[in-house]
């Protein structure tokens, strides 16, 4: 009864699990102790802070005072985490104050002359379609756009720094500023006392030219914008043109509106999904190719280990057991150590980490401590579970190796902990540097920089050692079958078996089983909007395990009855050639999806993609690798060898 107990916990926790995750594909969210709802009372000041400027077109992020707009006396950084860093946010005080449940209309933040470099400025951010995010309350600036009457409401983040136009009668396109501000604040009210908690900020922009009588001082009031007369800005209005000499006034309105929505679901509106059916059908057509697979193996398995098996033990006539001794024959050569079998280590120590950190963060997203209310909570949670994987890396690498008959694992500990990790730092420094030359906020600073440096020499390598310390003075794992001393002759291959194309076709049902979620895993990335459906993602993750295990023996099973006992770096390669899936995805989604022009840009894109890809490879290549080990260690092991 001890004994099946482990077995019944971990049972129950992968039912759990999934349940989990079931239950949060709907994209709801809660909340954690930790993120604590904020209550206000009437007349409490109300700070609205600003982030980064946005742009789809460029992809470089810019801090909002980087264009000459209105600034409070001092300009007040917030403490921003690693991931907000490395995403570029820059999280500002602004010059807009509102007070709770107080309506504002037509307040003047400043007065501002263009000269021709300003002025040049906002027509480049207003050319390239940059967006302005505010935050009020933890919670981002919307703007609502319903396109026709039939239409659902969109709220797309923040508003446009400015649009471009003609006048009546011209031809020469001018840029127009958005200078008025119509924010609206969506409250929910306590029904026991007077208190608050704000549960939507919302704005409709507006560019419009203010005039006012006589000369400019701080009691002018505006004719186009009046309080006392009850003019408020309309769409009508003339707008304000960006130029030299020109002067722009900067107002707003603020208006307060209560809301059904409870705090704890504010965040649903931002995040439900409208098309959650094509989830459930990429899903569907996963599990598809998922039985199939399932089938091939289970015809594999009951043909290897009951008919084939049976055969080979019992050997009725010589003749009948010549037709079927494919894979037999190979016995004396299938464990021989492949060539490069120190990269191999280390490739399958790497995968091990990815595989760790993936599932981990999964897990965590799906307990929902990973809300997008928590910024830049998902990329420091991946950094941190990286580093501390580190120390399943080692271990694994080791172990391999020592299978292998190596015996300087400290040199395959160092090659696991700088491999990887080497590589996507020379890349990500080459971008970095590229942003840095486009003075965007998006470059990460110095100090971040060496904080990436200590975590990854300061706790992932001393962990990738302690792991292959660990690894190494463990027992080596026995090959079942001893191995012979002279290789034996591979015969010549049909054309289907050739290596290329037996990988290149491996690559395609793993890849097949989560493009469809990758395209919106591209689209929030890309097209800054939000990702929160990690319930989908992990049923999705589930999906990709078992194709790239399947796949994998289903082709290695014929490799090996072929006679070609090469089978180590192929099993490692077939299901890893889904990566070249995905980065060939990622072009078709730049030039079909992407409006970037910028070289800069496109070099970002597909610097960043070129990283994405390569961790794919390296988690889906383990994957398949551990699943082929498996497989020819139960089949060989199954077998009478004379």
């Amino acid at each position: 009864m001890e004994v099946a107990r482990p077995q019944l916990i971990h049972r129950w926790i992968s039912v759990s699990v999934v349940l989990i995750g079931l239950f949060f594909a709907t994209a709801h969210c809660f909340y954690l102790p930790g993120v604590a709802p904020q209550d206000f009372v009437k007349g409490d000041e109300l700070k609205v802070k600003v982030n980064k400027l946005t742009s789809t077109k460029t992809q470089l992020p810019y801090s909002f005072y980087s264009i000459p707009y209105c600034a409070p006396k001092t300009i007040v950084d917030s403490a921003e985490n690693l991931g907000e860093v490395l995403r570029g946010d820059r999280i500002e005080n602004s010059p807009y104050v509102f007070r709770m449940r107080e309506p504002q209309m037509c307040n003047i933040v400043c007065r501002i002359v263009l000269n021709a470099k300003t002025a040049k400025e906002f027509k480049e951010k207003i050319d390239d379609e940059y967006r302005v995010n505010m935050i009020l309350d933890n919670l981002p600036l919307v703007q609502p756009i319903k396109r026709t009457e039939q239409d659902p409401i969109v709220y797309q983040h923040g508003f446009y720094v400015g649009l471009k136009g003609l006048y009546a009668g011209s031809k020469e396109e001018k840029q127009f500023i958005n200078n008025h501000l119509s924010f609206t604040v969506k409250y929910h009210k306590d029904a026991q006392s007077d208190a608050a908690r704000i549960v939507g900020f919302e704005v409709r922009p507006f560019s419009v030219k203010h005039d006012y009588d006589g000369g400019w001082n701080d009691n002018v009031r505006l004719s186009t914008c009046d309080p006392h007369a009850k003019r408020t800005v309309t769409s009508a209005d003339p707008p304000q043109e960006v130029d030299d000499k020109k002067e722009i006034i900067f107002t707003y309105d603020v208006e307060f509106q209560e809301s059904d929505v409870k705090w704890a679901s504010r965040w649903d509106t931002y995040l439900l999904m409208a098309d959650d059916q094509i989830h459930w059908f990429s899903i569907v057509n996963s599990l598809m190719i998922v039985l199939f697979l399932s089938g091939m193996v289970a015809m594999i398995m009951l043909r290897t280990l009951y008919r084939d098996i049976s055969k080979y033990n019992q050997l009725e006539t010589q003749e009948e057991a010549q037709e079927e001794t494919g894979w037999k024959l190979v016995h004396g050569d299938v464990f021989r150590p492949p060539t490069n079998s120190d990269m191999l280590c280390v490739y399958v120590g790497t995968g091990v980490q990815f595989f760790g950190m993936t599932l981990v963060t999964m897990i965590f997203a799906l307990l929902g401590f990973l809300s997008p209310s928590n910024r830049g909570g998902l990329m420091t949670a991946m950094l941190l579970l990286w580093v501390f994987m580190g120390i399943f890396a080692g271990y694994a690498s080791t172990r391999l190796y020592k299978m292998f008959k190596g015996t300087e694992w400290k040199r395959i500990a160092l090659r696991t902990s700088f491999m990887f990790p080497g590589i996507v730092f020379v890349i990500f420094f080459v971008l970095n540097a590229l942003i840095w030359g486009e003075k965007s906020s998006g470059a990460v600073p110095f100090g971040t920089m060496f904080a990436l440096v200590v975590l990854w020499f300061g706790i992932s390598v001393p962990l990738v050692f302690v792991g292959g310390y660990v690894g190494f003075k463990k027992p080596a794992i026995e090959d079942p079958v001893k191995t012979n001393k002279i290789p034996r002759q591979i015969p010549e291959q049909a054309w289907y078996m050739n290596p290329v194309f037996s990988v290149l076709i491996g690559g395609i049902l793993p890849f097949g089983a989560v493009f469809i979620e990758l395209f919106f895993i591209l689209t929030s990335i890309w097209l800054h909007q939000f990702y929160y459906i990690f319930g989908f993602l992990f049923l999705v993750f589930v999906i990709l395990i078992v194709t790239c295990a399947e796949i994998t023996i289903v082709l290695c099973y014929f490799q090996l009855c072929s006679e070609d006992y090469l089978w180590w770096w192929r099993s490692y390669l077939t299901s890893g050639s889904s990566a070249l899936y995905l980065f060939l995805y990622a072009a078709f989604y730049f030039f079909t999806k992407l409006e970037i022009t910028k070289p800069v840009s496109g070099i970002l894109y597909f610097g960043y993609m070129l990283i994405a890809s390569y961790a794919f490879f390296v988690l889906t290549g383990t994957i398949g690798f551990y699943a082929c080990f498996w497989f020819t260690r139960l089949i060989y092991s199954s077998v009478k060898i004379d």
